[in-house]
């Protein structure tokens, strides 16, 4: 059974709620999912992953979180090309506009996003955000098998 690691920030608890849905969605495909919170996962150990998922809202001016996040993707940056990457996070505010950034950081890494793009959920996830997050799940599963 391959491992995806689903790795998050979250500050009011809805992007750790995601996190464990992309997580459910691994498993029902058979694979193992192994969620931590960003300040437990190591980068260096991520790097060598063929798919995983990165969670955080939108902070501040539409950014990723600063003081954990962020330096956790400068440590990524460059060193993911090949990989599938999933990304997800809920906001309160805004357009998604820290999400498209993501995204294009991320394929300016050289990885591509699952799906295209990321899922992005205003507040709490509902049953529609759910399932698009256990879809994101499965496809993880999917790309390690």
């Amino acid at each position: 059974m391959a491992q995806v690691s689903i790795v998050y920030w979250s500050g009011t608890g809805n992007t750790e709620l995601m996190a464990q849905m992309v997580a459910e969605g691994v498993r029902e495909a058979g694979q193992d999912a192994v969620v931590c919170s960003v300040e437990a996962a190591s980068a260096a150990d991520l790097k060598k992953e063929k798919a995983f998922a990165l969670g955080c809202p939108s902070m501040g001016a539409e950014q990723l979180e600063e003081t954990l996040m962020e330096p956790f993707m400068c440590e990524l940056d460059g060193a993911i090309g090949g990989r599938q990457i999933g990304l997800f996070g809920s906001y309160g505010w805004g357009g998604g506009e820290w999400m498209r950034d993501w995204e294009e950081r991320v394929k300016n890494s050289g990885a591509a996003v699952i799906g295209e793009e990321g899922i992005i959920v205003n507040g709490a996830p509902d049953v529609k955000a759910e399932e698009k997050c256990k879809e994101l799940g499965r496809a993880l599963a999917a790309a390690v098998s």
